[in-house]
């Protein structure tokens, strides 16, 4: 498509790419279109076959009112004169607009009719009806050559904004002269670079923002036992476990009832994940745990027996007969031989691996009362038959 503008003379000064002529109802659209055009970048090939910037369509001037009653004044008359282009924004606003129609009258009569160019942003092209007629009686008046104007509302695709795209290019391929193609297949894909770019952004926004947000939530610690002593099914089995979770300002206590159970601390503040706390554990039977560890969602505390509750074996050999304890008296006891010292008295020490709740004791002389039931001391006693 070869340009349609006249080549200049030398005479010929032009201060202005373009003379935006709109009704004050449409004045949003005026401003719109004029950003459009002074900031559009061209592909960076084009302008250098052209010898134009990449932002060639500048300035353009957009009057910040309408015209007023009286005509059109010397002022506005000499910018017309100073524009290279016309552009109309058409709706049924403009066309009943008698000074929308004295602009294109003007710019008419002095010859550049070519340099109209009509830019649709509401109603209807030669409907002859005022509700949606957007073209200015003027132009059936001068006698225009059939016109093809950018229109914003042609659904030449889904999405009602790439329809506004398209009419902006159409309207700049024609200020130029080029091949609409030219640029508007580049300028798809520029928008679709910047709305994959504009979704990555605020996904990447959302993520950043939803990480924070996770990372900030109170969480829920789960505390794990595992005997690390020697286990023993003789033994009763662990119960009435209490473990606390000391933090700054408060502690948190749960009590389990059998080894396999799992201790729960829900809500704690976030500050306090991978970050070293004092724990502690208490248990009947159960060596007592003092202890300082890094906290996590899972955490496991090492356990022992206490080995002194069933295998420390301490009672006296009692012969009533005389009164008095038996010293010097073998016994077996747990598969243990042991001999009773000069108060006749045992103090032993069984295994773990060996223990029970209670012990059969054997001597060479029979025992009126044969079983020590755990844990004992010195006031327990097995008495001669």
């Amino acid at each position: 498509m070869e340009s349609s503008e006249q080549p200049m003379t030398k005479e010929q000064q032009f201060r202005y790419y373009a003379f935006i002529s709109y009704n004050a109802k449409d004045v949003e659209w005026g401003k719109r279109v004029q950003r459009k055009l002074e900031h559009y970048r061209l592909p960076a090939t084009l302008c250098t076959e052209r010898g134009w910037t990449r932002t060639p369509i500048r300035p353009v001037f957009f009057a910040p009112t309408d015209i007023q009653p009286g005509g059109l004044t010397e002022e506005l008359q000499e910018r017309l004169r100073a524009s290279r282009n016309l552009i109309v924004i058409c709706s049924p606003n403009s066309a009943q607009s008698e000074w929308v129609g004295k602009e294109i009258e003007f710019f008419h009569s002095l010859g550049r009719t070519q340099q109209i160019h009509f830019f649709i942003v509401d109603g209807k092209p030669h409907t002859g009806d005022p509700e949606t007629e957007c073209f200015n009686p003027i132009v059936d008046k001068l006698g225009f050559p059939e016109i093809l104007g950018a229109n914003v509302n042609e659904r030449n695709y889904r999405w009602s904004w790439l329809n506004k795209e398209r009419a902006y290019v159409q309207l700049i391929s024609k200020l130029l002269g080029v091949e609409f193609d030219t640029i508007w297949q580049r300028h798809k894909r520029l928008l679709i670079n910047k709305i994959i770019a504009w979704v990555l952004g605020i996904a990447a926004v959302i993520a950043a923002i939803t990480g924070v947000w996770m990372a900030n939530q109170p969480f829920d610690a789960r505390v794990t036992l595992n005997e690390a002593s020697v286990h023993n099914d003789q033994l009763p089995p662990l119960h009435d476990a209490v473990i606390t979770v000391n933090l700054d300002n408060e502690s948190k206590s749960d009590t389990l009832t059998a080894i396999d159970a799992q201790g729960l601390f829900t809500n704690i503040p976030h500050r306090y994940l991978k970050k070293p706390v004092h724990i502690s554990f208490t248990c009947p039977d159960y060596l007592p745990l003092d202890t300082t560890l890094e906290l996590d969602k899972d955490v496991t505390l090492d356990i022992r027996r206490d080995p002194s509750v069933y295998g420390h074996v301490k009672f006296g050999l009692w012969n009533p007969e005389t009164e008095s304890f038996i010293p010097g008296a073998k016994l077996e006891i747990a598969g243990q031989v042991v001999t009773t010292d000069k108060a006749g008295l045992v103090d032993m020490f069984v295994p773990l691996e060996n223990q029970r709740k209670s012990y059969h004791v054997k001597a060479g002389f029979p025992l009126y009362n044969d079983v020590l039931s755990m844990p004992c001391g010195e006031n327990d006693v097995i008495e001669k038959l």
